[in-house]
């Protein structure tokens, strides 16, 4: 795998899109659940419409089973021949970054290319006559404000969700009685597919994961992804208050894991570094495998 080359926002780079649609085709776009919402918003679809239709996972990537019309790959499921993505207005951070990465480091954020030459001059390489700008300017001129944000509070939700995890192993008595499942679970699951983990977690959580039913909160993302994080906490509460048995314990446990993980691989992470790093803190906190 070529290295990554990291970029400041003042370096200047050829930025501007060229619309040929290039980058539509033989990708990899995951969703948050607030970006599935907009993209959804665009297309006029409930967010359960657009995800049955435009998604796969339970909605944590978008499919990409379009045409094929460069080099052999699939256009992503939105991409129209001839016009290009067809709900570009909602279109989520990975597209907007594009061809640029985001990856934070202690805290620090970098925006990265992966290899040494431009990734868009071979797709399309009459960028490199087109105005440059600066890396800021194209974030700044794709809108990507907001989804930097969003993005950051759903990873923050993220490792809440794998808090509650935690709780429900060194908190119940299930660490202490000796259990030395869960951890094992939590780490077959960080090496499962995608369908793999969205069939062990199930439709019902699936969806209070990436369908969430809010009435009120959709025009900002920050009261999206709180009242998501409140209402998906409120409902593990009132499903895991009437536990009363280690077994149903490690379940939990084993669920919220289960959420963590999918959400973080609809963030770009890698599912199994996250497993080893929670159960590596698991271990620290007295857990055994």
């Amino acid at each position: 795998m070529a290295d990554n080359s990291i970029l400041s926002l003042t370096d200047l780079l050829p930025l501007t899109c060229s619309r040929s649609g290039t980058c539509c085709h033989g990708k990899r776009v995951n969703l948050n659940p607030w970006e599935l919402f907009c993209f959804s918003s665009v297309k006029k679809m409930t967010p359960r419409e657009f995800r049955d239709r435009f998604c796969v996972y339970g909605g944590i990537r978008l499919k990409f089973n379009g045409k094929s019309q460069w080099k052999g790959m699939s256009a992503c499921s939105l991409y129209e021949s001839g016009f290009g993505c067809s709900a570009h207005a909602g279109r989520p951070l990975v597209c907007r970054l594009y061809p640029l990465g985001r990856q934070i480091l202690n805290e620090n954020k970098q925006y990265i290319y992966e290899g040494n030459e431009f990734p868009c001059l071979e797709g399309c390489p009459e960028v490199v006559d087109q105005p440059h700008m600066t890396v800021g300017e194209y974030i700044e001129g794709q809108g990507a404000g907001d989804y930097e944000k969003a993005q950051d509070l759903y990873l923050e939700m993220m490792q809440n969700i794998a808090d509650a995890a935690f709780m429900l192993l060194l908190e119940s008595g299930l660490s202490e009685s000796g259990d030395r499942e869960t951890l094992k679970i939590w780490r077959k699951m960080g090496s499962e597919e995608p369908a793999q983990l969205r069939e062990r977690i199930g439709s019902l959580w699936i969806d209070r994961l990436m369908l969430p039913e809010l009435k009120g909160y959709e025009s900002n993302y920050e009261t999206f992804i709180n009242r998501h994080y409140e209402v998906l906490i409120s409902r593990a509460e009132e499903t895991f208050n009437s536990i009363s048995d280690l077994d149903g314990f490690r379940e939990a446990s084993v669920l919220m894991m289960g959420l963590a993980l999918h959400l973080g691989r609809s963030l770009g992470a890698e599912p199994s570094d996250l497993a080893e790093k929670w159960i590596a803190v698991a271990k620290q906190n007295g857990a055994e495998e």
